[in-house]
């Protein structure tokens, strides 16, 4: 377990490319090839993280300031998906629930039970996160184990189902998302915009991103769409000029690099996507095989970060207008694009609709982090996790969004 969680403390950008390095060798790549595309991969998810990074750097002043301003005052912080992380990996759950994992994936290749291969070692935290609650909550450490396991075959198959959508609204070739946040929420997008549909009005209304990109032509740019919203928002926080060009600029350095970075990530999937496909091939001929990555490759999108960065204001409103929401939302508005990625592809684009499932999505996420805030502060206390100065409950927008692990979390508990 000290081994483990050392490897995995290098953080994502070093796990994967050595992941990245030993797949590549499995698949019968050479050394020098494989060891490129891993680094390369890990260069991408470097970049996809500083500019995400540099999102957070400028958002989450302006969303302090925007609470001070309207005078939130809520009983539960938002210390952001790191509390969500250090439950998992502080746990003694840790290298059971890989284990698990990767035999019952290996086991549902091998049965044709799936066809995503996952990769995404580092996101296992994901899984181990729902054992973790689920042990604090039953004292049971086998119940926490098999919980994982369920939440592992669950996202496995929606990251099946929801594979052909990926791959072509975003251009990632055999590629699918097994990320608990965000394809958690898959079918329930995908079904509700079949409800959209029926409405008399909305179904008539297409607010499709790329069209208004179009028609408004030099404003309908991502840089300078970024430099609009991120404006909005200096203006929403109070700032003065400086502040208001700041932000801006810095937003649309952000909706202009970060597509630019998952670029850089798929220049090293590529080879490996095509070397899995031809060893499948040679082995078990007609079988396809989609390569489970985290859901950052999609948020290079400028329709998911313009609609997240929308979002924003929308989830401070909904957390001061809401009945029974404890949470002050700060940390973790950066994580917004990872929520938004299903409400985007869900509507096909359709920015309304869109935030028409984002608001009612982030509604769920007020009140699943809600709920879990006791168990979350009293496991973060017994992980030393750093709490922020006169905190008494911590929680996350991020685990508020786990929503598969909260529901089988939930109905272990009873039953166990």
């Amino acid at each position: 377990m000290a081994v483990l969680n050392y490897i995995l403390g290098m953080g994502s950008s070093v796990v994967m490319p050595i992941i990245i390095t030993i797949l590549g060798l499995i698949l019968g790549e050479k050394f020098s090839k494989a060891f490129r595309a891993g680094l390369t991969i890990g260069i991408g998810f470097i970049g996809i993280n500083l500019v995400v990074g540099l999102m957070g750097q400028y958002i989450t002043p302006a969303t302090q300031a925007m609470v001070e301003r309207f005078g939130l005052n809520l009983e539960v912080i938002d210390v952001g998906w790191p509390v969500s992380s250090s439950i998992a990996f502080a746990t003694n759950i840790v290298p059971f629930v890989f284990i698990t994992c990767f035999v019952i994936n290996i086991i549902m290749l091998a049965f044709n039970w799936t066809k995503t291969l996952d990769i995404d070692i580092w996101n296992y935290w994901h899984f181990i996160l729902t054992g973790s609650l689920i042990q604090y909550m039953t004292g049971s450490m086998i119940w926490g184990i098999i919980g994982s396991g369920i939440t592992f075959i669950i996202i496995v198959k929606f990251a099946d189902m929801t594979a052909p959508l990926v791959q072509d609204y975003f251009g990632l070739p055999g590629i699918s998302l097994p990320h608990t946040e965000t394809v958690s929420w898959a079918p329930i997008f995908i079904l509700l915009d079949k409800v959209y549909d029926k409405i008399p009005g909305l179904r008539s209304v297409n607010l499709d991103g790329e069209a208004i990109s179009e028609k408004l032509g030099f404003l309908g740019e991502p840089m300078i769409l970024g430099v609009i919203l991120g404006a909005a928002i200096g203006v929403m926080a109070g700032e003065d000029l400086a502040g208001v060009v700041t932000i801006a600029v810095n937003m649309a350095a952000v909706m202009f690099i970060l597509p630019r970075m998952v670029s850089i990530l798929m220049e090293g999937l590529m080879p490996l996507s095509e070397d899995a496909k031809n060893f499948m091939n040679k082995r078990f001929p007609g079988k396809e095989v989609y390569i489970g990555l985290d859901a950052a490759v999609a948020t290079g999108s400028p329709m998911v970060i313009s609609s997240a960065l929308i979002m924003i204001p929308i989830t401070l409103l909904l957390s001061f207008i809401l009945p029974g929401n404890k949470v002050m939302p700060l940390v973790d508005f950066s994580t917004i694009p990872f929520f938004m990625i299903w409400p985007v592809v869900a509507s096909k684009g359709n920015l309304l609709r869109a935030l028409i499932s984002g608001t009612l999505m982030m509604i769920c996420i007020l009140y699943i982090a809600t709920d879990l805030a006791p168990t979350v502060t009293s496991i973060a206390k017994s992980v030393d996790f750093a709490f922020p100065e006169g905190a008494k409950y911590v929680s996350s927008l991020d685990i508020g969004a786990h929503l598969v692990p909260y529901i089988i979390a939930k109905v272990i508990s009873i039953f166990a």
